[in-house]
């Protein structure tokens, strides 16, 4: 097959997602390309996206891709229509609100020239973070029904995403599937922190869904029982307001910013891992961690229940710095338990998410898909 997969940042979980699929596809003799956002232009994300390009037979292509609606979109959708059909993609995949707006509209001017390819769509979250009445929602859960009848495969990557967008879009005619993301098997290595190592990391992006601010006040709260380190590795729009609430909250000395790093770089820097997360999907900072056997402080919301299912994990309420601060407590005053309990998450991962099944379940949904469409055609 030739596949195009189309997103809009080339930055965290979304991109770690496309960046394992498009190489496994590649690595099992299909042609694959990627098509993204021109705008992100950090030295991390231009590393990573050359040393993905030696696998990507169809080349990566980049356009300006917008986070919001913009004006500019119609140009970006004709990049990827056009660049779509210079390569005669029989595939187009898109990840995101914006990647799969892009690749369904793409796939439908294209059929509409009697091209043959089918088209699915990934949400990762995107645009479903929205509540469906506030007016942002109610227009991107508009815009999502109106593309849904352009999609012929759904994909989503925790039974969580499944549901929030049936009970947000509703019922579409596309074929469905959960497919969860997966690990490398070099992932599956014990951690192994600096012996300079603080307590906990925080890695993702710095924005509120993803809670830092939380996890900065329970450190605050925690420092009355006993002084906590920590470190944040990653960027974001939030950066500045963060490190203002940290200097407030008298942290400087406990707290550090970090910026963008490789995980496995990252993972040295501390000896448990912090999730406090207002909303996820299916993140892969948790799979990571739970293959390292790191400890792991989460809260439980998204596709995070299903990652620790049938373990003694332990899952807290988002936006909680109390809460927060107890568990982060419990783990340092009792660090047996908490690495006990990690390496029960460990051998529980290992069998169930492993890159080697998700892109086997991938294309075979990518092959069943177009076997039914060409029936029909």
């Amino acid at each position: 097959m030739r596949i195009l997969h189309c997103l809009r940042a080339p930055v965290g979980g979304l991109f770690r997602h496309v960046r394992d699929l498009a190489a496994a596809q590649s690595a099992a003799g299909h042609e694959v390309g990627i098509v993204c956002d021109a705008l992100a232009a950090d030295p991390l994300t231009e590393a990573r996206l050359a040393a993905l390009a030696p696998d990507l037979a169809l080349g990566v292509r980049r356009v300006a891709i917008h986070r919001s609606l913009a004006i500019a979109d119609i140009g970006g959708f004709a990049a990827v229509r056009d660049h779509a059909r210079a390569l005669d993609a029989g595939v187009l995949h898109g990840h995101g609100a914006k990647g799969g707006a892009f690749a369904r509209l793409a796939a439908r001017s294209l059929r509409r020239q009697g091209r043959q390819l089918a088209s699915f769509y990934t949400p990762h979250g995107g645009s479903l973070n929205f509540g469906r009445t506030s007016i942002e929602g109610r227009i991107y859960m508009g815009l999502e029904r109106y593309l849904a009848q352009f999609t012929d495969g759904l994909i989503f990557e925790s039974d969580f995403a499944r549901r929030v967008y049936a009970g947000q879009v509703g019922p579409v005619g596309a074929a469905v599937r959960v497919i969860p993301n997966g690990l490398h098997p070099h992932e599956f290595a014990d951690h192994a922190p600096a012996a300079d190592a603080a307590d906990l990391l925080f890695i993702g992006e710095l924005r509120p869904v993803k809670g830092v601010d939380t996890l900065l006040r329970a450190i605050a709260v925690a420092r009355d029982r006993r002084p906590v380190s920590a470190v944040i590795v990653g960027a974001g729009p939030d950066r500045q307001m963060l490190e203002n609430l940290n200097r407030e909250l008298g942290l400087d000395a406990r707290v550090r910013f970090a910026g963008a790093k490789p995980v496995a770089e990252a993972m040295q820097l501390a000896r448990a891992m912090v999730v406090p997360s207002r909303a996820e999907s299916l993140p892969y900072v948790v799979l990571e961690a739970a293959a390292a056997g790191m400890p792991l402080i989460t809260t439980g919301v998204g596709g995070i229940p299903e990652i620790v299912a049938g373990t003694d994990t332990p899952l807290l309420p988002p936006d909680d710095a109390g809460a927060l601060a107890n568990a982060i407590l419990a783990h340092l005053e009792t660090p047996d338990l908490s690495r006990n309990r990690a390496a029960r998450l460990q051998a529980a991962v290992a069998t169930r998410f492993t890159v080697a099944r998700m892109t086997a379940d991938v294309l075979a949904f990518y092959a069943e898909r177009r076997q039914s469409l060409a029936a029909v055609a």
